[in-house]
């Protein structure tokens, strides 16, 4: 595939909902027309419509999620797995559905390799800017990826629904030891490794797509001066989660896929995606290699002990975030070149 931004429409033509102009549906019309005459009524009804949606599909799916997630778990019954994962892939191809029917059309130039398969095993790592990233990166997924998975603290699992959602999912859930609970109890010192092979163990044998923001945060200005990173366009990347991730399931993905997202017009926040203040996005995905000897003592869970390892980590992301920076650089080049003509 070419390594250069491309516009297109991110619905494959296999999908019985593609389209060849999105915009030829009468909700997006009607909503066009109103943004011409009243643009500050258009975003309130378009705010209202999708987030209506998006929490009326939550209501509805809760319950046969709770019901098959509860028999996923006390029967292992692979027929409500799979039921929970449908369930799941129907929340997120509606919240497509409201992209590609209800906002205006968004400006999408995007790159990515054709070899892709919803049937693999991905760790992806991303920049980070906005909430709004979480759902590019699962609309560009549709058709292309699995379930974007990632780790989430074990004590989520108390909170009504969504904790719920996460552990019948198979989401990693951690309990993570802080340095001074490890300082007290050198016995901790590995546990952490010890608990993202365990909180893995469920992803194994199944397709999935486990996301990490490297960042460990969202990019802003004020987070960006203060840690004075060497990237104008991204904070520093921290090594812990990805080698945890590394550690835990290198031996078994198909890949490991860096993605970059690029707001030309400014970084949103969520509430303006779904007010349909979005109108361009870019986004590369590309496969990145680990260098062998690195991954070899990552699976060893020689990350948390052995300072070379973490050297040598540290020093694999550094230069992926330099050519991480440098294609922000040239997709942003790219996309002013593209608005000029």
């Amino acid at each position: 595939m070419s390594n250069s931004l491309k516009k297109c429409s991110l619905q494959q033509p296999s999908d019985p909902a593609h389209k060849d102009a999105k915009g030829d549906n009468f909700i997006q019309a009607t909503l066009g027309k109103l943004r011409q005459t009243s643009p500050t009524l258009a975003k309130v009804a378009t705010f209202a419509a999708t987030t209506g949606t998006i929490a009326a599909n939550s209501s509805l799916l809760s319950v046969p999620l709770w019901g098959m997630g509860l028999v996923k778990t006390f029967t292992g019954n692979s027929l409500a797995d799979k039921a929970v994962l449908k369930l799941s892939d129907h929340w997120i191809h509606t919240n497509n559905q409201l992209i590609d029917k209800v906002l205006p059309n968004i400006d999408f130039s995007l790159s990515v390799p054709d070899d892709l398969s919803v049937n693999g095993k991905y760790i992806l790592i991303s920049n980070h800017q906005s909430w709004v990233d979480t759902t590019v990166i699962q609309y560009i997924s549709e058709n292309r990826l699995p379930l974007t998975r990632f780790f989430t603290k074990h004590e989520l699992i108390y909170i009504p629904v969504v904790g719920q959602a996460f552990y019948f999912l198979d989401f990693p859930m951690m309990k993570r030891y802080s340095k001074e609970a490890i300082a007290k109890n050198p016995a901790l010192k590995n546990r952490d490794f010890e608990e993202a092979k365990r909180a893995c163990q469920l992803l194994v044998n199944k397709p999935f797509t486990l996301l990490n923001f490297v960042e460990g945060t969202r990019f802003t200005q004020q987070k960006h001066d203060q840690q004075q990173s060497p990237f104008s366009d991204l904070l520093k990347p921290k090594a812990g989660g990805i080698a945890l991730a590394l550690g835990a399931l290198g031996d078994v993905i198909d890949g490991v896929l860096d993605v970059t997202i690029v707001y030309p017009d400014g970084i949103p926040n969520y509430q303006d995606l779904w007010q349909g203040n979005i109108s361009r996005i870019a986004v590369d995905v590309r496969h990145v290699t680990v260098p062998p000897d690195l991954m070899q003592r990552l699976l060893a869970g020689r990350y948390q002990e052995d300072e070379a390892t973490k050297a040598d980590m540290y020093a694999w992301l550094e230069q992926l975030w330099q050519q991480k920076q440098q294609r922000i650089d040239t997709m942003r080049a790219e996309l002013a070149k593209t608005s000029a003509n």
